[in-house]
């Protein structure tokens, strides 16, 4: 018996070590809070603004402007404001009035009786609409002169639905209206604009995934300036935007085709294609502008929104001065560490904050230096099972071991760190992995990662302090996503790793400088590699019908974890739109593996989607060409385990 209580004894002391020695995770940093929201109040959330008074005003997609008095506390004030508008998608504060952007225009709301209710609804200006139902209107966003700038959603083809287009003026363009009410048209190039935002005075605006846009981007925004989807060109002349349509569709080709029964053919992605890139255009025509942060998609957004910059002074944690973007696909929040190189804005997102409740679509900071969180997923889908939702965010004081940021050098990247780091582990090659890739620009919707290329780290030097780690690397590559992978970086006091490992750094222009020589450098290796980054394989061609999956010894292949499939889902971007036992934009895993498909018919649906099968989602799933045949066995291995 006392043999057996020292065994006990020894093994609750084993846990209880380990359980010590786990490193914390984002929600032990951040905590989620979900405010009281009286019942009938339903808070798809368009826009959010905080008040020189502390107050919230949450503006709905529903046509409604809430006013929420005391939103911090235990029992928050919600009072409705102003109602029967259309679809607003953002709010503004100026001189005592509200400002909103519905569908077809920006709206003054001002309280003139002081009743706590706007009594006057005025136009400060319209615009037209051709009353497609994806002409989404985002703003305004208040320049620093006072004046406004909208952002202006494409419509979609009829026959060729999944074609952006301009059908009126301001569709795909964001705009100026000035402080005499008058109509600028600014920039374009843009497709579904959710996130304009002004940092520091300077505008921006993200975008999503879709046509033209390989994956979600974070773009500065300056007049004249052309960002990459052709819609918009059509309005182009007079404006301060020097390019037309002729000279896009002579660089590009639109891929609009018809079979032989005359009707459109969806364009797809085929791994056999020369690849375009929009760097290339822009080395033609000045006014094209690269995105200063590309995001991975289905890793680090699927629909990405709102900028928002961090002006808490410390009370919101380590990263004043910082940009954190939401995402509304995936429930989910990036920080993103901007530089200029060159004259140009760069840099790096990193992992911040999951586990919303709903699509997160706009951010706004509370005078407590919490973040208030806007939430919506209605005819969008998301990670987060809610249809709406208003959430707040709150740091607990504590210090994240995060990377604190990323910038570029001539021969590499500077990385501080938010608390030293254990320098035998930060001298370690083997903590580090590298590697670096591109997404096509061509009119079909959304690009796969591709010429993924792994780059070597010649060394790396540990400053004196321990909070910098230079890495010296052979092969950057101007204008690519650099992923930056830290697995085996530890913190120096307690042996934590990162919260978040992976850095993904858009590489706009390399800078200028002196390059650290050899002898400054540490080139040890412990032979413990860190999680290795994926080997490049050439797409597969599927549309064709000739990617057919391998039978044999891959149907009786070892059945892989999720965690040895979860690299090959995020690196296929399949976790953008499927989680394992709940429904996002398509079905779970879970339900994917009840319908009792064989291997290779899962592999088979993988390259060509039969979207009648699941009626009930909105989203059609696009072919996936660029999965590789052992990818797809393998994850359609895992899928099938689940029902077991």
């Amino acid at each position: 018996m006392k043999k057996i209580a020292q065994i006990a004894f020894v093994l609750l002391a084993t846990i209880s070590m380990l359980k010590a020695q786990e490193s914390p995770k984002e929600e032990d940093f951040y905590k989620i809070i979900t405010p009281p929201i009286p019942e009938g109040i339903i808070l798809e959330v368009g826009g959010l603004t905080t008040m020189p008074n502390g107050s919230l005003a949450i503006s709905t997609r529903r046509g409604e402007v809430w006013i929420v008095d005391n939103p911090t506390s235990r029992t928050p004030y919600f009072r409705k404001f102003a109602t029967g508008l259309h679809e607003i998608l953002g709010l503004a504060y100026k001189e005592g009035a509200l400002y909103c952007a519905q569908r077809g225009e920006l709206t003054k709301l001002v309280d003139k009786n002081g009743d706590g209710k706007a009594d006057v609804y005025e136009t400060v200006y319209a615009w037209p609409l051709s009353g497609h139902y994806h002409e989404y209107s985002f703003g305004p966003k208040l320049a620093p002169d006072g004046s406004f700038f909208v952002s202006g959603n494409v419509a979609f083809g009829d026959e060729e639905w999944w074609r952006g287009e301009s059908r009126v003026p301001g569709r795909g363009w964001i705009f100026h209206i000035t402080n005499d009410g008058k109509y600028e048209p600014y920039a374009t190039g843009v497709r579904s604009p959710a996130g304009i935002s002004m940092l520091d005075g300077e505008l921006f605006y993200t975008d999503n995934q879709g046509d033209w846009m390989g994956t979600g981007g974070i773009f500065q925004v300056k007049k004249g300036g052309f960002m990459g989807h052709p819609a918009g060109l059509k309005w182009a002349a007079g404006t301060p935007v020097k390019l037309t349509e002729k000279q896009f569709f002579a660089e590009r080709d639109n891929r609009q085709h018809k079979d032989d029964k005359g009707r459109a053919i969806k364009p797809e992605n085929t791994g056999n294609e020369t690849p375009q890139f929009l760097y290339q255009f822009k080395e033609k025509y000045d006014m094209v502008q690269l995105p200063a942060v590309w995001l991975p998609y289905g890793v680090h957004g699927v629909s990405t929104s709102e900028l928002i910059l961090d002006n808490t002074k410390g009370n919101f944690g380590p990263f004043t001065g910082q940009v954190f973007v939401g995402d509304q696909g995936q429930s989910n929040i990036m920080r993103i560490v901007l530089e200029k190189v060159k004259g140009e804005y760069q840099g790096a997102s990193i992992g911040f904050r999951s586990g919303f409740q709903s699509g997160v679509l706009r951010m706004a900071f509370d005078k407590d230096g919490s973040m208030f969180v806007g939430e919506t997923n209605r005819g969008w889908g998301s990670a987060g099972d809610a249809n709406q939702g208003l959430q707040r965010l709150v740091w607990n004081g504590k210090m994240p071991f995060e990377m604190y940021t990323v910038k570029a050098q001539p021969d590499g990247f500077e990385i501080e760190f938010t608390m030293p780091v254990d320098r035998k582990s930060a001298e370690d090659l083997d903590s580090y992995n590298v590697s670096s890739y591109l997404y096509k620009h061509y009119p079909v919707y959304g690009s796969p990662p591709i010429d993924t290329k792994e780059v070597k780290v010649v060394g790396v030097k540990v400053s004196d302090d321990a909070k910098k780690v230079r890495i010296v690397l052979d092969g950057m590559r101007q204008y690519y996503v650099h992923k930056i992978q830290l697995e085996g970086v530890r913190a120096a006091t307690n042996s934590w790793s990162l919260v978040h490992t992976d850095a993904y750094y858009t590489l706009n222009n390399i800078p200028d400088g002196e390059k650290l020589k050899v002898s400054d450098l540490k080139t040890t290796r412990s032979g413990k590699a860190a999680a290795s980054v994926a080997a490049p394989e050439k797409e597969h061609v599927s549309p064709d019908g000739k990617g057919k999956a391998t039978t044999g010894k891959g149907a009786a292949m070892k059945v892989p974890t999720f965690a040895e499939v979860k690299p090959l889902l995020e690196k296929n971007t399949c976790l953008a739109c499927h989680a394992a036992d709940k429904k996002v934009v398509g079905p779970s895993y879970l339900d994917v593996a009840k319908r009792k498909y064989s291997n290779e018919k899962i592999v088979d649906l993988i390259y060509h989607p039969k979207p009648e099968n699941w009626p009930d989602y909105a989203t059609p799933m696009p072919p996936m060409p660029q999965v590789s045949k052992s990818d797809a066995m393998k994850i359609a291995s895992w899928i099938n385990s689940l029902a077991k």
